[in-house]
C-alpha cells in the first residue's frame, strides 16, 4: 500500500536538501582560461562571474582581449554549471526515486 505520510516526509527532506545545496552553490567554483592562461575567469555554481584576471600584455589589443574574455568566461560558466549539477545530484542522491520518464532537469538534477 502507498505510504502517503512517508512520501510527504521524503518530499520535505528533499526540499530541505535542495535549499541547502542551492545555498552552497556559491562555494562551487570553476576556472576557465583562454589565450594560454592570459585570461582566467572564475565562476560559481550560481552561474555568476566572481573573478577575472587579465595579463597586462593584452591591454593594448582590445579586440583580442574581448575575444579571450568571452571565451574564458564561457568556459568557466559551463564548467561551474556542470560542477553545480553534480553537487546537487550528490546532495539529493537517494531522496528521489528513479522513475523512468521523470525529468528533473529544471531542478538542477
Amino acid at each position: 500500500m502507498f505510504d502517503m505520510m512517508g512520501m510527504m516526509g521524503k518530499m520535505k527532506e528533499l526540499q530541505e536538501k535542495m535549499q541547502q545545496a542551492q545555498q552552497e552553490m556559491q562555494f562551487v567554483t570553476a576556472v576557465g582560461e583562454a589565450g594560454g592562461g592570459l585570461v582566467r575567469a572564475t565562476a560559481n555554481g550560481h552561474h555568476r562571474l566572481v573573478k577575472l584576471e587579465i595579463d597586462d600584455s593584452l591591454l593594448s589589443d582590445k579586440e583580442m582581449l574581448s575575444d579571450l574574455v568571452v571565451a574564458a568566461v564561457n568556459k568557466a560558466l559551463n564548467e561551474a554549471g556542470e560542477k553545480a549539477k553534480e553537487e546537487m545530484k550528490n546532495k539529493t542522491s537517494g531522496l528521489i526515486p528513479n522513475i523512468p520518464g521523470l525529468d528533473l532537469g529544471n531542478f538542477g538534477l
